[in-house]
């Protein structure tokens, strides 16, 4: 349940700016390779339900994952989790967008892991970390989501 949970924190991550990049497809083909955090799962057929999903109707996917991330009950090391890859995928591309930075503070913001902990593991991420203004679940993305795409190799 958790894996699916990570990949869809990561394609979440990749589409909140309206696009996916090349580096951050190849991110989740390094994880998928690297660690077992997406083991058990068809990752391009669950990428492209999603993508299916998020050009149907992206403020309600990207509001919906924040609901199942609230109501998931996750260890402090599976929230950890769900941070790194996070922050990895916003950073995969070296273009750090707002909408990626404010999409990141509603994720912190289901998770009950605290920032202390976060900061043992990632003290070079504490910019992640800072106060923002202040945003609802219920805020539209000002962004279009029907372009987005899987530019597969």
């Amino acid at each position: 349940m958790n894996n699916e949970l990570f990949l869809k924190t990561v394609f979440c991550c990749m589409a909140c700016d309206g696009e996916i990049a090349n580096e951050e497809l190849a991110l989740v083909k390094s994880v998928a390779t690297n660690q077992a955090v997406f083991e058990g799962l068809d990752i391009s057929s669950k990428l492209s339900e999603y993508v299916e999903d998020i050009q149907r109707d992206g403020n309600e996917f990207l509001t919906s994952f924040l609901k199942e991330l609230s109501a998931a009950q996750l260890s402090e090391h599976a929230e950890l989790q769900i941070v790194k890859l996070a922050i990895d995928t916003i950073e995969a591309d070296n273009n750090i967008e707002y909408s990626e930075i404010s999409f990141f503070k509603r994720i912190r913001a289901k998770l009950q892991i605290s920032d202390e902990a976060i900061l043992a593991e990632l003290p070079e991420k504490e910019d992640y970390l800072l106060p923002d203004i202040n945003e609802t679940d219920g805020q539209d993305w000002t962004m279009s989501f029907e372009n987005i795409s899987l530019n597969l190799p």
